[in-house]
Order: C-alpha cells, then sequence, then structure tokens
C-alpha cells in the first residue's frame, strides 16, 4: 500500500453448509493468509459464513443467531490484521431478512450492506427468504455493535483518501441499473462483490465479461469474490471464480473449482488520473453515508505486470490485429484528406528511415482506397551531408517497389550556397550545419507540391515530436501528417507487419529499413557508414516511449518509476530502477541495439 498500489484479495474458503463456527475458522485462517500475503483488502463470498445453499434453514432463528455469534468471531480475531474485510451472512432486521455484507477492519463492524436485488428466475428462489435491501442507511443493533444497514456506504480509507470502497451483492451486479454506478459517482474506487454464482456451461465467459465491462463503466477496479467448495451441489454446483479487474483489464483471475486467495495490486492512482480526464464522469451526487477507516501505508513489493512496450501488444495476434488498424485509421485518414483537398499528387521526402517508409505505405494505401494510380506518389530522396548508399538505396528500391515517381534532388549545393550567404563555417557542424540542410529538404518537397499540385505528407513520428527531436521548420513541418499519433517503439512493428504481408523483393527491403539504425543523417558518414545514431544521443526510445506513455496517459510521477518493484514482462524487478539498459535487455529482435545510454534530450531545433 504505497504509491498509490493497494494489494487486494478474493478468497474462497471452503464451505460448510450452517456450519457458521466451522466456517468462520475457515474465514479467519484465509484472512491471515491474506494479510501474510500482503492483501489490505480481502473479499470473501455471499453469505460465506452460513453457506449460500442453506434454503429453508435461513428462516431458522438457530441459525441466524449462530451466523451473528460467528461474526463477533471473526472481528474478534482479525482485530489484529490491518486490512479490510468483507464476509457475507444473513442478518435479520425490521420484520425481515437480508442477505448482507459484514464490512469490517481491524475488528471494527463499519456496517452491514443489504443486498438490493433478489433473484427470483430460473434456479433462483432468493425471495423465498430474503428482502430487497434499501439503498437508504438505518442504525440496527447487531454482533454487539450498533452499526448502519443500508446500500448507499462509501468507505473512505483516512490514510489514503483515494482509496474509497463500495459494496454491492451478486445479482446487484447483473441488473441494468447496479448499485456500483451510484457508488463509483458518489467517490468508490474499488467495489467490492461477495457472490455465490453458479456455474453452467458458457456462464464463465460472460461473467467475466460483465465484471470487467462494469470495472471499465465505472473507471474503478471490481473484486468479484465467488462461492465454491462445500456449498451444496442438489440443484447447482460452485465454482469459485474469483476475479479482479481494474477499468476493463482482468488483473487476477482464479482457477475454478478451487479454494483459496487470489491477489492482485490495483493501481488506484491510476484510477484517479482517468476519472480526472473524463469529464462526463464527474458529479456532485454523493451517497447517504461515508464511514472512514484507516490502514497502514507500508512499501509493497508489487506483482503487478507491467510491459516495456506500452504501445504494443504482448501477443503476437492480437500485435497483428492492431497493426493492420492503425494502417487503415492512418490510410483512411489521408484518403479522406486528398479527396477532399482536390490535389493530383502527394509528396513524401524519402529518407530510407524507417518514419519516412511507414509514410510511403499509408501513401500507397491511401491511393489504393481512392483507385489512384501510385505513380502520383512523389517520392524525393535528397541526399546531403550525411545520406549514406545504404539508405538512398533503400529510398529509391522503396519507391520503384511502390511504383512511386522518384525525384533524386542532391542538397548539398544548396547548403553550401546558404552557408556563404549566412556567413556559416561549413567545418562547424553544430545545430546550424544540421538543421540548414533539414530546412533545405522541405522547402524542396512544399516547393514541389505546389509545382505539381501536391501534398506534402510528414513523417515524423509521436516519440520525435514528445521529444523534441525534430527541426523547427523543418521535418516538423507539413500540409497532413501521418505518423504523428505513432510512437517509434510502434513505428518499427508496423514497418514489420508490413514486410510480412509485402512480396519478397519489397520485404527485404522493409527489412533492412528495419535494420538501419535510427539516424536523422546530418552528419558526415564514417568509411560509408552512419555516424549519427540518434539513440546513442538522447537515449533508447524504449524509454522514452515507456515514460511518455504513464506520463502522459495517467499523469504519474517521477517517484513511481524509481525504486520501482515489480513484474515487467516477467522479469522481477528487485526493486531495481527504470533504466535504459534494464529495459533494454528486455527487448526482442526489432530493438537488438543493446549497448545504449540515456543522455540528457537534445533538441536539434536548438529550443
Amino acid at each position: 500500500m504505497t504509491d498509490g498500489f493497494i494489494r487486494a484479495a478474493c478468497a474462497t474458503p471452503y464451505t460448510t453448509v450452517a456450519g457458521c463456527d466451522k466456517n468462520a475458522g475457515e474465514i479467519i485462517r484465509l484472512a491471515h493468509e491474506a494479510v501474510r500475503a500482503g492483501a489490505k483488502l480481502v473479499a470473501f463470498p455471499e453469505l460465506c459464513v452460513t453457506g449460500y445453499t442453506c434454503g429453508d434453514l435461513f428462516l431458522q432463528r438457530t441459525l441466524l443467531q449462530s451466523a451473528e455469534a460467528a461474526l463477533v468471531r471473526i472481528l474478534k480475531e482479525t482485530e489484529r490484521l490491518d486490512t479490510l474485510i468483507v464476509v457475507g451472512l444473513p442478518v435479520p432486521s425490521l420484520n425481515a431478512l437480508f442477505n448482507c455484507a459484514a464490512v469490517a477492519c481491524r475488528g471494527r463492524l463499519l456496517a452491514l450492506v443489504p443486498k438490493r436485488h433478489i433473484p427470483n428466475y430460473s434456479e433462483f428462489y432468493e425471495a423465498r427468504h430474503f428482502s430487497p435491501g434499501s439503498a437508504d442507511a438505518v442504525e440496527i443493533e447487531f454482533a454487539g455493535r450498533r452499526v448502519p444497514l443500508g446500500g448507499d456506504v462509501v468507505f473512505r480509507c483516512e490514510t489514503m483518501p483515494s482509496l474509497r470502497i463500495g459494496v454491492e451483492i451478486c445479482e446487484d451486479l447483473w441488473v441494468p441499473s447496479p448499485p456500483s454506478e451510484r457508488l463509483a459517482i458518489g467517490g468508490a474506487t474499488v467495489i467490492m462483490n461477495p457472490s455465490a454464482s453458479d456455474e453452467v456451461v458458457g456462464k464463465a465467459d460472460f461473467r467475466r465479461t460483465l465484471v470487467k465491462a462494469q470495472s471499465a463503466r465505472l473507471i474503478s477496479a471490481y473484486m468479484y469474490a465467488d462461492a465454491g467448495a462445500g456449498e451444496s451441489t442438489t440443484d447447482l454446483i460452485y465454482a469459485g471464480h474469483n476475479l479482479i479487474c481494474e477499468n476493463g483489464a482482468l488483473l487476477a483471475e482464479s482457477k475454478r473449482y478451487a479454494t483459496g486467495i487470489l491477489c492482485a495490486d490495483i493501481d488506484i492512482e491510476k484510477l484517479e488520473s482517468e476519472r480526472r480526464r473524463m469529464t462526463t464522469f464527474f458529479t456532485h451526487d454523493q451517497p447517504a453515508r461515508e464511514i472512514p477507516f484507516t490502514l497502514d501505508i507500508v512499501p509493497l513489493e508489487l506483482r503487478r505486470q507491467l510491459s516495456p512496450t506500452p504501445f504494443v501488444p504482448d501477443s503476437s495476434g492480437e500485435r497483428a490485429a492492431r497493426c493492420e488498424e492503425i494502417l487503415r485509421m492512418q490510410a483512411q485518414g489521408l484518403s479522406t484528406r486528398l479527396e477532399r483537398s482536390r490535389v493530383k499528387t502527394a509528396v513524401v521526402a524519402l529518407s530510407g528511415g524507417l518514419d519516412s517508409t511507414l509514410a510511403l505505405i499509408v501513401i500507397a494505401r491511401a491511393f489504393d482506397l481512392l483507385s489512384r494510380p501510385r505513380s502520383d506518389i512523389i517520392a524525393i530522396t535528397m541526399p546531403g551531408f550525411g545520406t549514406t548508399a545504404r539508405t538512398h538505396g533503400n529510398a529509391d528500391a522503396l519507391a520503384e517497389a511502390f511504383g512511386a515517381t522518384l525525384l533524386t534532388i542532391p542538397i548539398e549545393k544548396a547548403v553550401r550556397q546558404h552557408f556563404t550567404d549566412i556567413g556559416h563555417d561549413p567545418h562547424v557542424m553544430d545545430v546550424v550545419y544540421e538543421n540548414s540542410q533539414a530546412r533545405e529538404r522541405t522547402q524542396i518537397a512544399m516547393d514541389i507540391a505546389n509545382q505539381r499540385g501536391g501534398l506534402v505528407v510528414g513523417t515524423g513520428d509521436l516519440s520525435e515530436l514528445a521529444l523534441g527531436w525534430a527541426t523547427y521548420n523543418g521535418d516538423h513541418m507539413s500540409m497532413y501528417a501521418v505518423n504523428v499519433s505513432i510512437p517509434k517503439t510502434l513505428v518499427r512493428y508496423l514497418v514489420a507487419y508490413a514486410a510480412d504481408q509485402a512480396p519478397d523483393r519489397l520485404a527485404d527491403v522493409l527489412r533492412d529499413v528495419l535494420d538501419t539504425p535510427v539516424s536523422p543523417e546530418l552528419l558526415p558518414a564514417k568509411d560509408g557508414e552512419i555516424s549519427q545514431k540518434t539513440e546513442e544521443i538522447i537515449g533508447p526510445y524504449i524509454l522514452h516511449d515507456f515514460f511518455l506513455y504513464y506520463f502522459m496517459r495517467f499523469g504519474f510521477t517521477h517517484r513511481r518509476y524509481t525504486g520501482w518493484q515489480g513484474t515487467l514482462s516477467g522479469k522481477r524487478t528487485a526493486g531495481r530502477r527504470l533504466s535504459a539498459g534494464w529495459l533494454c535487455s528486455s527487448r526482442d529482435s526489432l530493438h537488438s541495439n543493446s549497448s545504449v545510454r540515456v543522455c540528457r534530450t537534445v533538441q536539434r531545433s536548438g529550443l
């Protein structure tokens, strides 16, 4: 429980039907086990104190008194545990019987939350025994304490104010307007659901989808604790299908037909960040009651998976589908702009590097969508002081393979004249030396576009723009930029995907582009090889994109990246800093450069 993270656990005990004392012992045992695992929130199943399948025994005073006594025992034997616990039991009150969740912390019973929607269809007949609970809380005497009984209650952690707990029970989730909606609007960032959901063929998939979807709708974490072994199987089977989700993502899922605890680390800070971004989520509507509780803030060794390439799906199948979708989106946007602008051509500065290669791929797709000849794509190669035979050759081969019209316009002479005009020593290879080349290329591309009734398609990617790694009024300028939403780590996969789809000759060129070091090629080559390697100057893009994603997407602070203890794509971090060497050690063949260093960001614009 630190830096906005908290460990949560769903626990499925072995249940003895109507054996309240035995069940209490099992609940206490699993509560201690969950705390030893670092859990600060522990959810148990619906009616776990008595068993969900007691039937008409719920109408017996003996069972109800035993359940109340069992809760007293649970409170006493968990009073030293620094955790919030939710257990299910029947509660008689106001001439009715309620299916309740008892919420307790450090031996203190905070409240009783009743089930609001009582199922009485198909295999369910709860209305035979239980009455629906009310949203409004009333005070009752129970387990030797005077406590609120009601649905609209949010439990607020005083030591971690962003941690606010709401509770609903089983069927409450399955109705058109679940109580968790109002609880989330009232501030709850975590919903705990004690459940006894029976198994039928296909229901597990639906249940998983439902929990994930509700956590996404509410921008919350959702803990679903399910009844399992020991429940009566006279009519139904219970599988202990526990789920912990966060904003639409499945953090953890238990094996069915088993007992025990399931843990996951919830990122409360990320949930808060998401809610702030969504202005439609904000409301002044508040629940009827807010109940405070306290948990200790202690270091947490995270068990949360973290991808080193958050912009790129881990699964190869999902990655391919994502690449296809992105290319289609890029091509659709560009084709619409070309059509509405009524231009005759599309002009691209083709360097033989990754970004301009991706831009050419997108342009070709856009022209195909418009059923226009690819010969109207004007690809300009503009060799300068740092251009190597490798990149120049790849640019020529790409233009030919895609059927584009190729123009080769060397810029050395024009740039040297510019140096003379402004009085710059060409032997001083500073920012003027570099930026003059980039601006000359942009001028040529713009003028060719004017000359041929065209539109200049920009090639710069999201990572370059975020870092300022572009020449102001140079390569950051265009008439329509197709890569501005694509980070460099993803650009590689898009080009690789295109290579996998291409005929052999084009595929070979695309793969050579992938193997070429990222470089603006603005400084003279050494022995015919690229001398200016971007990642040796500004650091690895895999690291920049990692920070870019979490900083911009969720507003994470620097503290969250230092001393991180967790899992990075299956690698234990052992509390190591998120550094370039560590992240690069986990890169695949598309990120093969292992000798990289992090330097301060250098803007070629000089700004």
